[in-house]
């Protein structure tokens, strides 16, 4: 852990990449960690998990997470576990949101290591898991709510402030003053066209920014969704099949609800069971329940979103859903096909040509998804391949992203131009053009960090 007196910030994580959102504040022998979240999507990325942090967990004061999503809370309980004992700070959403995330992403890790060592198709045996429930469920207990738009001191001499970022629920981009350096952490930042969650707030004064990049180098998808849905849902059902939609828990699948809810009141649709195969998805949905002043919608519209699938809790319930040959609508977790119940049903639904796989935004490199909007012919899933025949969509239109335009107008609105923007949270090719545009449109000196590095913080 370095101890300078010298404030630095280390890029960790989600450096090059989308996922792993990991990094390092520190001055004057204090450290604080933003987000903690695990790396996803090819292997190689996916074995960072299992290397040693270059600090020593219980050296270090605190940790402020910007949202709940795993690639941004997940490695939280390796960090518990291994010995950090400090605060976790996040607001009220976020914390009720990882409440059901992060046990939910170690029992499925217990459960995928379970499956690999009873059917024989470990690398390494036995398969162990990351970390498991009980090691998630011990990381809650570090949580402590954060507000919105008030400072706060999370250790002394460091300053932090939460705005809202638009992203989720309870997201948020994040102030963070130390050693007299204000750094601005975007987080994941959304659009205005949201129905759900409202748009992020203007961007504070800050002296270092550090951007997310997902969608650098591309505007959205202008299609309008309840059109393209519409589309989806009436060709799927003619042709006598079955719509499988990995959804993200979080956001996603709220916002789907929504709209298939619109749809199916309007008579656009028919009216097809719907059914949310996903725990964690069904809890999300309570949550949102539970906090209204973090979406759009009123009561009685999120009553009526959330009223409107059947709600799948225990296993034979999840395993009846592919032995039913009616046309339907399975929403299972998650997003990128990398876990889940959603895998068990692509086994069943995928070969057949009559029903449609529908996924709903950003599919990180080396997923599932990635590879089957790219056209694969089939996928492995624990072990052996099976056909994909089905339709492959994607309505990327619902991704929770801002745009580059967005990401642009965003940052436009400060008050005065930072000293240094540091692009992050994007594939190579989408952090460099993000990179380029704020360096052409804005003027502003901007640079993509590598993986592991540091650089000192200085004021104006």
């Amino acid at each position: 852990m370095n101890r300078s007196a010298g404030p630095t910030l280390s890029f960790l994580g989600a450096a090059g990449t989308v996922t792993g959102s990991r990094f390092l504040a520190q001055a004057g022998g204090r450290s604080v960690l933003v987000d903690c979240g695990l790396f996803q999507g090819y292997k190689q990325l996916r074995a960072r998990n299992r290397q040693p942090l270059p600090f020593t967990p219980a050296d270090l004061d605190a940790v402020l997470l910007t949202h709940a999503h795993i690639d941004h809370s997940g490695y939280l309980p390796v960090l518990v576990r291994d010995g950090f004992d400090g605060p976790v700070f996040a607001t009220a959403a976020t914390r009720a949101l990882c409440s059901h995330l992060l046990p939910d992403s170690g029992f499925i890790q217990e459960k995928d290591a379970e499956f690999a060592n009873r059917h024989g198709f470990a690398r390494h045996r036995p398969a162990k898991p990351l970390y498991t429930r009980a090691d998630a469920e011990r990381s809650l207990k570090r949580f402590r709510d954060a507000p919105f738009m008030r400072d706060f001191e999370p250790v002394d001499g460091m300053t932090a402030r939460y705005s809202r970022a638009g992203h989720i629920l309870g997201a948020a981009s994040i102030r963070l003053e130390i050693g007299g350096t204000r750094v601005l952490f975007s987080g994941d930042l959304g659009h205005h066209g949201n129905p759900t969650v409202p748009p992020p707030d203007p961007p504070p004064d800050c002296d270092v920014l550090v951007v997310e990049s997902t969608y650098g180098n591309r505007t959205r998808n202008d299609e309008d969704p309840e059109n393209e849905l519409v589309d989806v849902v009436r060709d799927t059902v003619g042709r006598g099949g079955t719509l499988v939609v990995p959804a993200f828990a979080v956001g996603r699948t709220q916002l789907l609800l929504y709209y298939l809810e619109k749809l199916t009141r309007e008579q656009r649709i028919p009216p097809v069971p719907v059914f949310l195969d996903s725990p964690l998805a069904i809890n999300a949905t309570e949550v949102f329940l539970d906090h209204p002043n973090d979406h759009r919608l009123t009561i009685a519209q999120a009553r009526d979103v959330c009223g409107l699938p059947r709600f799948v809790r225990d296993v034979e319930a999840s395993k009846a859903l592919d032995a039913d040959p009616m046309p339907k609508i399975i929403i299972a977790g998650s997003g990128m096909a990398t876990g889940g119940r959603v895998l068990h049903h692509l086994k069943t639904y995928a070969p057949d040509r009559r029903n449609t796989v529908l996924f709903t935004g950003y599919q990180a490199g080396g997923t599932r998804g990635s590879k089957m909007l790219a056209g694969v012919e089939s996928i492995k899933i624990h072990g052996q391949y099976w056909d994909v025949r089905a339709q492959v969509r994607n309505l990327d239109m619902l991704s929770a992203h801002a745009d580059r335009d967005e990401l642009l107008d965003w940052m436009s609105a400060m008050a005065r131009p930072p000293k240094q923007v540091y692009v992050v949270h994007g594939e190579a090719e989408a952090a460099d053009a993000l990179r380029h545009a704020i360096q052409e449109r804005l003027g502003w000196p901007a640079r993509v960090p590598e993986h592991g590095e540091q650089v000192a913080l200085q004021r104006r």
